[in-house]
């Protein structure tokens, strides 16, 4: 036999400094079997995306290595891996926990983590602003609705439900919110807004700051908490979605609520006839992005099949789905950070191959950060194609708005 393999510098404490960040994950049950790098798309497209070789780095101590390993950063978490893994390792959780060791985040991630706990929000809306767009929306709807009555309903305490949104629909995109409105209108549902903390997005769930993550979604509960719901509903955004989930599960220990997609409420009026949608109104192909955060990680798979079954005449599956789709490419906040917009494109390319073997001419993309990516790859790619929230095509067989306006807008 040879000679032993002998790692130079190896730090048997960096194991047992990991697994305390992880708690739960135990990740020293790794096999070497190559599962998470074959599940791993973009390890092909980046010699540094290889979830194997980062594991072991990290269980045989090569703390230098692992620390600086591009891979952190490179990484998705998009947790592919892990379903592939038939030891279920988390190497999502062990990216993050690495995440959190670094003194700053990069790009505008700690900015926008600077931001929330600045003003409860990240995207820096001070209040003045949050309620003039408000008033826009309302005055808007007040005209569409052709009610002059009407008012967004803040602060109303043993609602049926809070609604937690993203601020990417107050500064960026208040069209969105007001859609969704739209649909809550139809719907007669009996919710409510804070005033105060509605941003239910938390950026550090991908820098891996544990106190600053429940420094930044600690005061949205307190307000839940306050005005008393019975649930609370989370956005179109899978990275909001989770974020909230998250803090229910690992932090808060006040009143307990139940926290759901706005697509399984929604799925829930359709069935109970609530939502009366004429289908027939959407006439154009449409295919189906599954968000990591909200379908692999937070097994929300099938409330979005039946509303869009049950909105749109053509509804095509892309190949691989559910739990085994293929990340957007922009997961792990790589969104927020400028210089990886280039690397966002690459790892966009078999995403890219899926649409097109769909034939669809619209992708419906229930996700915030993903519809980023989504609306970058269909200019990069010249895919002549058309990115739609699910409220969007909602709205459609609503009758509220038309398709041909609605798709050419």
């Amino acid at each position: 036999m040879g000679e032993p393999i002998r790692i130079k510098n190896c730090d048997p404490t960096l194991r047992d400094e990991i697994a305390v960040l992880l708690k739960s994950y135990d990740f020293s049950n790794c096999l070497t079997c190559g599962m998470c790098t074959a599940g791993c798309v973009y390890s092909d497209l980046h010699e540094d995306q290889d979830p194997r070789k980062f594991i072991r780095k990290v269980v045989l101590g090569m703390r230098e290595e692992a620390e600086n390993d591009p891979f952190i950063w490179n990484c998705t978490m998009c947790n592919r891996c892990t379903v592939e893994c038939p030891m279920g390792v988390n190497i999502n959780a062990l990216t993050r926990a690495f995440r959190g060791k670094v003194a700053k985040a990069p790009g505008y991630l700690q900015v926008i983590a600077d931001d929330h706990i600045r003003t409860g929000n990240q995207m820096g809306v001070e209040q003045i602003d949050y309620e003039e767009t408000l008033e826009w929306i309302e005055e808007m709807m007040q005209e569409d609705l052709k009610d002059p009555t009407y008012k967004i309903p803040l602060d109303v305490p043993n609602a049926d439900f809070f609604f937690g949104f993203n601020a990417r629909e107050i500064k960026h995109y208040p069209a969105d919110l007001q859609s969704i409105l739209n649909v809550f209108h139809a719907a007669k549902a009996n919710f409510t807004i804070s005033s105060k903390r509605w941003d239910a997005t938390n950026i550090c769930l991908f820098t891996g700051k544990n106190d600053e993550f429940d420094e930044i979604s600690r005061p949205m509960f307190e307000e839940a908490e306050r005005l008393n719901p019975k649930e609370i509903i989370v956005t179109e955004c899978g990275h909001a979605f989770r974020s909230t989930r998250v803090f229910a599960r690992d932090y808060w220990k006040g009143k307990q609520f139940p926290v759901r997609h706005i697509m399984e409420l929604y799925a829930d009026w359709i069935k109970d006839g609530t939502l009366k949608l004429d289908k027939t109104r959407n006439t154009i192909p449409v295919t189906l992005h599954d968000p990591c955060n909200t379908v692999r990680k937070e097994g929300i798979v099938e409330p979005q099949r039946y509303v869009l079954s049950n909105t749109v005449m053509d509804f095509r599956e892309m190949f691989p789905n559910r739990e085994y789709n293929l990340c957007c490419g922009a997961g792990g906040g790589a969104g927020a950070v400028a210089e990886t917009k280039a690397m966002r494109m690459v790892k966009a390319k078999p995403k890219v191959d899926q649409l097109v073997a769909t034939g669809a001419k619209i992708g419906c993309i229930p996700c915030h950060n993903c519809m980023d990516q989504f609306v970058d790859m269909n200019k990069h790619y010249k895919l002549d194609m058309k990115m739609m929230h699910l409220t969007a095509l909602i709205e459609v067989a609503l009758g509220l708005v038309d398709e041909e306006k609605q798709f050419f807008h």
